[in-house]
């Protein structure tokens, strides 16, 4: 069903193409590198969040976590996860498949800086077993997102 309906949104794009399926899981984003054989940085992790109890979805390179004072300089809100329980009805995908395309009306998606250093990324397709090959571009367009945000914390090399 949530892959359907991932594959329907993006064919309106002439992406759906893009979208690779596979028998093992890619919930996270290191199985989900695994699978494709590239770097965790290039997938494309959605995470949800509840501001101001409305539903938000932050879209950053799967190597970098949140920064809890950025994410506050931005939102004026502490960063509070959709619980997993919570996610069908909030975003309209479940856990492991959340993408930033095909969602619940209403839900504003953000893209952190973080995905500028890639040409190529791959979010989740609607399930724990799928990915989308998309150019930043592609990503932007089919996102419909707000702005660019820098939320992450910066890597520690």
């Amino acid at each position: 069903m949530y892959l359907e309906k991932a594959r329907d949104y993006l064919s309106q794009y002439g992406l759906d193409k893009n979208i690779i399926e596979f028998s093992e899981s890619t919930a996270t984003v290191k199985e989900a590198a695994e699978a494709l054989g590239c770097h965790d940085a290039m997938i494309a992790k959605t995470m949800a969040f509840l501001v101001n109890d409305a539903p938000i979805l932050i879209v950053a390179s799967g190597d970098k976590k949140i920064d809890n004072s950025k994410f506050k300089q931005v939102f004026c809100t502490k960063a509070k996860m959709i619980p997993f329980d919570l996610l069908e009805s909030l975003i309209g995908y479940s856990a492991g498949g959340v993408c930033p395309f095909g969602i619940n009306e209403g839900v504003k998606v953000y893209l952190d800086v973080s995905l500028k250093e890639f040409d190529t990324v791959y979010p989740a397709a609607g399930t724990s077993n799928s990915a989308v090959k998309l150019t930043l571009p592609e990503l932007e367009k089919t996102s419909n997102y707000v702005e660019y945000i820098d939320v992450c914390k910066k890597s520690e090399n």
